[in-house]
């Protein structure tokens, strides 16, 4: 009988785990407007439309995380499915919510803060095999034992419950035809549940002894990868989903590193903080880099006047402005947990511009800034994070995505706080006063619209 895993790995077979660093580029300290352009919010979405509006990085992360809550068992590529719309709905029914097919920013901030939990757990990693440089996502605290030698490397926990091997080896003329009945021999005694066979990659499941195993092998020219995962049945419940995300980040020949940046959205939406009563804004700098115009929702346009390349930090300015409320930015450190308060994007909350906050951990990552997780929201980039105090800790901002590079690559955090301390030092650098009282920091965030065309 197929077993529920070679079902549910039908689908995740053919993903990989390739990844691209975005590499923005810079333009001057201020950009002349070229022209006003009319900001209109979107229309209320399908749950299709809305994935397919979202970033490529996004979806991927999307499914990711479905995956690890058992939600999903489609391949992790980033493409939009009824299959993922549906794993969605069934998350938010689950969590008793209604299923609308699309996460607002606090259910995506949960999904992210449990998928983080579950690989945490497992000690969940990107490694580079050092024989073969191929890359797999290899669960850490399951399999802390590695050996290598010149045929590949092998992972397996103290007790050998579990054990991963990538093995390396010439062949001539192979094909994945011939290279699946070979595995189906070895060893002997193996019972197949499932098979798969495309022209560049084939999977096999099954019985190994007392022990189920998962199998998935390529090759490029004379050189064959393949990767074997053997686990005792009673770890099933707690293997078989690291199974499913292994076989979704194993890439047997990456390619090389790719530099270039990654298309940059025609509008994109982050966070500002009003800082000073004459309309000085501090945000993202990614958020505002390469616009043909910043506006400012419910206030117009703003000039760029400076930018952070080290912090990614930018200051914003609008003129004329009545009723600002600037947050006071005097004092407030870094805590152990702070709530940022942003603004979502308009397609995660139908057009709207409504504030909202979630919390985050904090973890020190050097150089005065700090980790966040979960990672706030898209468009939260540049929010405040406040501290237990009521006072601002630093300013939160969304880090690109990393879905393709060398195989050396170390994801880095999906979202940073930048302190308090170097917010001040930036606007002291640019002779900003800010004048700020306000401890209300909901009054104090804006939303930055960036148009690119």
């Amino acid at each position: 009988m197929r077993s529920m895993l070679a079902a549910t790995l039908m689908f995740a077979a053919a993903a990989g785990a390739n990844a691209q660093m975005t590499t923005p580029q810079t333009p001057g300290n201020r950009p002349k407007v070229v022209q006003t352009v009319p900001i209109r919010p979107p229309a209320l979405q399908t749950p299709s439309d809305t994935a397919d509006a979202m970033a490529q990085a996004e979806r991927l992360s999307l499914q990711s995380d479905l995956a690890w809550v058992g939600e999903y068992n489609g391949a992790i590529t980033g493409d939009i499915s009824a299959r993922m719309v549906d794993a969605i709905k069934e998350y938010q029914k689950n969590k008793g919510g209604k299923p609308t097919g699309v996460l607002n920013p606090q259910e995506r901030a949960a999904l992210a803060e449990t998928a983080r939990r579950k690989q945490d757990s497992v000690g969940w990693k990107i490694v580079m095999e050092p024989t073969s440089s191929a890359r797999l996502g290899i669960p850490g605290k399951l399999v802390p034992q590695q050996v290598t030698d010149a045929n590949g490397s092998k992972w397996t926990s103290p007790t050998g419950t579990v054990q991963v091997l990538l093995s390396r080896r010439k062949e001539a003329s192979p094909t994945t035809a011939k290279l699946a009945e070979a595995e189906k021999k070895e060893p002997a005694g193996r019972k197949i549940d499932y098979t798969v066979v495309k022209p560049d990659f084939f999977v096999l499941s099954g019985l190994q002894g007392l022990k189920k195993f998962y199998v998935r092998g390529t090759f490029k020219g004379d050189e064959v990868r393949i990767m074997t995962i053997l686990y005792d049945q009673a770890t099933e419940n707690t293997v078989e989903p690291v199974v499913i995300a292994m076989s979704s980040a194993f890439d047997a020949f990456p390619a090389g590193p790719q530099a270039g940046p990654a298309p940059r959205k025609t509008v994109e939406y982050g966070t500002g903080i009003v800082v000073s009563d004459d309309g000085a804004i501090i945000t993202d700098r990614l958020v505002t880099d390469s616009c043909l115009a910043v506006a400012i929702g419910g206030y117009g346009n703003a000039d760029r006047l400076a930018e952070d390349k080290e912090h990614d930090l930018a200051l914003l300015h609008i003129y004329g402005a009545r009723g600002l409320k600037p947050l006071n930015i005097a004092s407030g450190a870094a805590k152990t947990d702070v709530d940022v308060i942003g603004i979502a994007d308009p397609q995660s909350q139908g057009g709207a511009a409504n504030v909202s906050s979630l919390k985050a951990a904090l973890a020190s990552v050097g150089g005065g800034d700090s980790a966040l997780s979960p990672p706030p929201a898209v468009g939260f980039s540049g929010s405040p994070a406040i501290d237990g105090d009521g006072k601002l800790a630093g300013v939160a901002l969304l880090k690109p995505a990393m879905v393709a590079g060398p195989a050396t690559a170390v994801p880095a955090s999906q979202a940073v706080m930048v302190s308090a301390e170097t917010v001040r030092d930036f606007l002291k650098a640019n002779g900003v006063a800010a004048n700020g009282s306000s401890t209300d920091a909901k009054a104090a965030v804006v939303r930055v619209i960036c148009v690119r065309k």
